[in-house]
């Protein structure tokens, strides 16, 4: 079941030219589907890329033993929600898209994340809709969720 998110922002994001978002869908059943690539501008990160492209690749966040893969999401959906400026806009049980508004500039950046339950991966991307650069925001982004929840597991991120 697919949980669509109602707000103002919602709205904005859905009146805004979006990020492609579309993945393949011929992932395992139970397993959601890839996440998109990053464009080659530099201003997305995503956990699914080549790790040696430095520009693109954020390292996943591995789930602790005896943790759902749901309860996981769970936890993620609810660092996002905590922070400033973000909102969720649909949630399914390992999947979830969320959007983000710059501090600064108030830019929509589209963030995407899937629970891996075969491999025990959570996978986030986090990609500016408008222009090339981002500053860093979505690697400052995904690494203070990934950070915050790698600490609350007791798991260590990034790997070492």
């Amino acid at each position: 079941m697919i949980r669509r998110a109602t707000s103002p922002l919602a709205a904005a994001s859905a009146d805004a030219a979006s990020e492609p978002t579309g993945a393949p869908t011929d992932a395992p059943a139970g397993v959601p589907a890839p996440l998109p690539a990053c464009p080659a501008t530099p201003n997305c990160v995503s956990s699914e890329g080549d790790p040696r492209d430095a520009v693109h690749f954020i390292a996943p966040l591995s789930l602790p033993d005896g943790l759902a893969p749901e309860a996981a999401m769970d936890a993620f959906e609810a660092v996002v929600r905590s922070a400033p400026r973000s909102e969720v806009l649909e949630r399914a049980p390992l999947r979830l898209r969320a959007i983000d508004r710059t501090a600064l500039f108030r830019f929509l950046d589209d963030v995407d994340a899937r629970i891996d339950p075969e491999a025990r991966l959570l996978h986030v991307r986090s990609a500016s809709r408008v222009g090339r650069g981002d500053l860093g925001a979505n690697r400052r982004r995904v690494s203070a969720w990934l950070r915050e929840l790698s600490q609350s597991w007791g798991v260590a991120w990034p790997p070492r």
